[in-house]
């Protein structure tokens, strides 16, 4: 068991939180030629009659800390209004707190200590970002929406309210859709249409600290 940080946007962080969110996708650096599964290992292709152990991010079994935008206590000058609680040392963009004078650290600053969630990784497949199923969609967190699901990054003024809040009033006929305006969203226009190889990564939530979990067992 290895244990490694991930970064994740705070969309993706209330999913996570919600209980919406089982699986990431990231893309595979560098790009493999033709990978394939022997033995349960990822192997590369890269000539014929010619492979090389691919390395990924994360293995069946590792856990994954998630790292996210995030300010300390003490930051801010209006932190009694917007962390009452003083006795928490870190309070999280993905919560909505949104005092006046924010000075939010970016994900990639997030220290171990600081990290609330874990990721337990259950499975890893190598695949075409585009070979993503319906289920699979829905399982990386897509939001449902009416009788569809959220359009990501889709600016439109016709809104309409939903559990008291605002969202956009059109919505997608279904999640791999949705998913698809995602990763264009995170990734930039194009970025679905290249295709890349990705690792799926499929995991069990657990809301704690990575280093508090076995002290809490214990």
């Amino acid at each position: 068991m290895t244990d490694h940080p991930i970064l994740f946007s705070a969309p993706m962080v209330r999913a996570l939180l919600d209980g919406r969110k089982t699986q990431t996708r990231r893309i595979i650096k560098p790009q493999p030629v033709s990978p394939y599964l022997e033995n349960g290992d990822w192997w590369d292709e890269t000539a014929p009659g010619t492979a090389t152990p691919m390395v990924l991010k994360a293995y069946a079994g590792d856990r994954l800390w998630v790292k996210e935008t995030h300010a300390h206590v003490g930051d801010n000058g209006d932190d009694h209004m917007a962390c009452p609680d003083l006795t928490r040392l870190v309070y999280y963009r993905a919560d909505d707190v949104q005092p006046e004078l924010s000075r939010w650290r970016p994900s990639i600053f997030m220290r171990r200590q600081d990290s609330r969630l874990t990721l337990l990784v259950t499975d890893v497949r190598v695949e075409r970002l585009q070979d993503i199923s319906e289920e699979d969609a829905i399982a990386e967190g897509v939001e449902r929406l009416h009788s569809g699901f959220y359009p990501y990054g889709i600016a439109t003024f016709m809104t309409t309210f939903v559990d008291g809040r605002e969202v956009p009033a059109q919505c997608c006929t279904n999640a791999r859709d949705s998913y698809q305006l995602l990763w264009d969203h995170i990734n930039g226009r194009g970025a679905w249409d290249a295709n890349p190889w990705v690792a799926a990564y499929t995991f069990t939530v657990i809301k704690q600290n990575i280093d508090q979990i076995e002290k809490v067992a214990a």
